[in-house]
């Protein structure tokens, strides 16, 4: 496809290119004390790149979608740990719901969320936000919801700087999402954009043994 005219060239080899090629943007904002939270599974290979280039360890932030009743594929919310349920009110508004008729889908959620938060991670807590420069990494922005719902728990945690490190993101989307930050790392933001993996060589559908896997591999210089 060739270069998208943020000197980035497209399609990304895989996640981990995208990621080694993110880093160094990331690195370059001089971060202090930071910590990586990849929301997964997507974002997990490309939050590890980073983490091993800023030698500092990385963990999950859990998301879950919030679909819309009888059409789940029509994200109308999402729901991260720690966090509250973050809605598209406008998108809410034009298919004539409330949020309370959302309530049996967020709690299913909830409990998929808490599922996920034990799979990954068992009794152990996210490290402690309060204070500290946080990089939330995804392996792309399509409508923004899981990654808008994460900033606002990471906020919600204390954190005193907030970071949205993505290879790729719709322009739109991107656009939408640049106050929910401090910084915005987006390699591209092409305006002709369907879905993240077609800016990808390679976009397997990863794993819960993926994303532990790359966890619990060493990734500190």
């Amino acid at each position: 496809m060739g270069s998208n005219g943020h000197g980035v060239r497209l399609p990304f080899t895989d996640r981990a290119e995208a990621g080694r090629v993110l880093a160094e943007r990331v690195a370059a904002l001089g971060l202090t004390d930071p910590v990586v939270l990849a929301l997964p599974r997507g974002g997990v290979p490309v939050a590890h790149e980073i983490a091993e280039r800023l030698g500092v360890p990385f963990d999950v932030l859990v998301t879950r979608k919030i679909g819309c009743p009888g059409q789940p594929e029509l994200g109308v919310g999402a729901i991260a740990e720690g966090g509250e349920p973050v809605f598209d009110a406008d998108l809410l508004r034009r298919l004539g719901l409330t949020e309370r008729d959302l309530d049996p889908t967020t709690t299913r959620e909830r409990a998929e969320l808490a599922r996920r938060i034990t799979a990954y991670r068992g009794d152990r807590a996210l490290p402690p936000l309060k204070g500290r420069d946080v990089v939330v990494v995804d392996d792309g922005l399509a409508t923004g919801g899981t990654a808008r719902a994460a900033l606002a728990a990471v906020r919600g945690e204390g954190a005193a700087r907030v970071v949205l490190a993505v290879p790729v993101g719709a322009a739109q989307t991107v656009w939408e999402l640049s106050s929910a930050a401090d910084d915005l790392m987006v390699l591209a933001a092409p305006s002709a954009f369907r879905a993240v993996g077609q800016w990808y060589q390679h976009f397997d559908q990863l794993t819960d043994e993926d994303v532990l896997t790359l966890l619990h591999a060493p990734h500190m210089r």
